[in-house]
C-alpha cells in the first residue's frame, strides 16, 4: 500500500482534529447556561400573619367577619323589612356593622371602667348594672383584663316590634361569636377568674331603638352568654 503524501488523506485528518477539538470544548462547558436566559417568575409574598407594619409597628389584620342575616322570606326577615319601611336608612348589613363597633367599644369600656362610653351605648337599666359591677370591682381593688382578638361572626337571631304611644319600639337580638382573652385580677395582681388564654365566647346581645323618633339610636338593652 502506498503511504506517500500524494495518496494519504490529509484533509480527513484535519477534519478529525477539528472535530475532536470541538468535542473537548463542548464537554468543558457542559451543564453551563449560555446565552440569554428567561428571568425567573416573581414569587408573591405570603401575607404576614402579624398584619401590616405601620410606623414600625405590626398592626394585626382582622379576618372578615361573617354576617348571618335571615332571608326576606322568613318571619325575622319580614320584620327587618318592616323596620326599613319606617326607617329608609336601615339595612341589616349596616346594622350589624354598627353592632360590631359597639361590641368592641362596650367590652373595652367595661374592662377599663369607662362610664362615659357605656352611658352612651347602653340603656339606662343596663348601664346601672354595668356601673354597679365596675364600682364593686374598684372597691375590691380588682382589675378586668379583656382583649378581643377576633370577632368571628354576627347573626341576627330575632326581631320584635312593639307599638308604643310615642312610636314603635324595635328590639333585635344578635348572636356574637368572638375570640377573647378575659380575666379578672385581684388586688395582688393574681388572676381570680377567667383565663390568660384565647377563648371563644358566644354572646347574645339585644339592641333597642324607638322608630319614628328623631335622635333615637340603637342601644344595648341586654347582654348574656349564649
Amino acid at each position: 500500500m502506498d503511504f506517500s503524501f500524494g495518496h494519504f488523506p490529509v484533509d480527513l485528518i484535519l477534519f478529525a482534529l477539528v472535530a475532536a477539538f470541538l468535542a473537548l470544548r463542548l464537554r468543558s462547558v457542559l451543564g453551563r447556561r449560555v446565552g440569554i436566559q428567561p428571568a425567573p417568575m416573581p414569587v408573591a409574598p405570603r401575607p404576614d400573619p402579624a398584619g401590616v407594619v405601620i410606623d414600625g409597628k405590626a398592626v394585626p389584620q382582622e379576618q372578615a367577619v361573617e354576617y348571618d342575616i335571615p332571608s326576606a322570606g322568613t318571619r325575622v326577615g319580614q320584620l327587618l323589612a318592616d323596620i326599613r319601611a319606617q326607617d329608609a336608612s336601615f339595612t341589616p348589613q349596616q346594622f350589624l356593622a354598627g353592632v360590631q363597633t359597639a361590641f368592641r367599644q362596650v367590652v373595652t369600656a367595661f374592662a377599663e371602667g369607662d362610664r362615659t362610653t357605656l352611658k352612651n351605648r347602653l340603656t339606662p337599666a343596663v348601664y346601672a348594672s354595668f356601673e354597679a359591677a365596675i364600682a364593686s370591682r374598684e372597691a375590691a381593688g380588682e382589675k378586668q383584663r379583656t382583649e378581643i382578638k377576633t370577632i368571628r361572626s354576627l347573626g341576627i337571631e330575632d326581631v320584635r316590634l312593639t307599638p308604643l304611644a310615642v312610636g314603635v319600639g324595635a328590639s333585635v337580638d344578635v348572636r356574637i361569636v368572638s375570640d377573647q382573652i378575659s380575666l379578672v385580677l385581684g388586688a395582688d395582681g393574681q388572676p381570680i377568674s377567667g383565663m390568660d388564654a384565647v377563648t371563644e365566647f358566644s354572646d347574645l346581645w339585644t339592641f333597642e331603638r324607638l322608630l319614628g323618633t328623631a335622635g333615637s339610636s340603637w342601644r344595648l338593652a341586654s347582654a348574656r352568654s349564649a
